[in-house]
């Protein structure tokens, strides 16, 4: 399955526009890793723990909205757009949010 950020694919005739595809991801991030990311956001560096969060989430995003695509019988997704959010919650915890959508296609050759 194609998926891109363009509203075309270079080289192939789209035939077919399935319609909106969306895909989303919410993580909670625990007290340990909020606890040593704030540490380094004093001193400094990345934050890996954060980091394959934030893919794992995009990953999963992506992937249901490839799924949700295959279900309409499309084998592309074309305009892609990633949105990111960081939620509060009560105890002073975090949740990750991604989304991703787009726009469900047949191309062909």
């Amino acid at each position: 399955m194609i998926v891109t950020t363009a509203p075309t694919i270079e080289g192939k005739k789209i035939v077919r526009y399935y319609g909106l595809v969306c895909g989303e991801a919410i993580l909670g991030t625990n007290i340990f890793r909020d606890f040593f990311a704030s540490i380094r956001d004093i001193v400094g560096g990345r934050s890996g723990a954060y980091e394959r969060s934030l893919r794992e989430a995009r990953e999963t995003a992506i992937n249901e909205m490839i799924q949700e695509a295959r279900e309409m019988g499309a084998n592309a997704i074309i305009g892609v757009d990633l949105d990111y959010e960081s939620i509060g919650i009560g105890d002073g915890g975090n949740m990750l949010m991604v989304s991703a959508s787009g726009t469900a296609v047949r191309y062909e050759d």
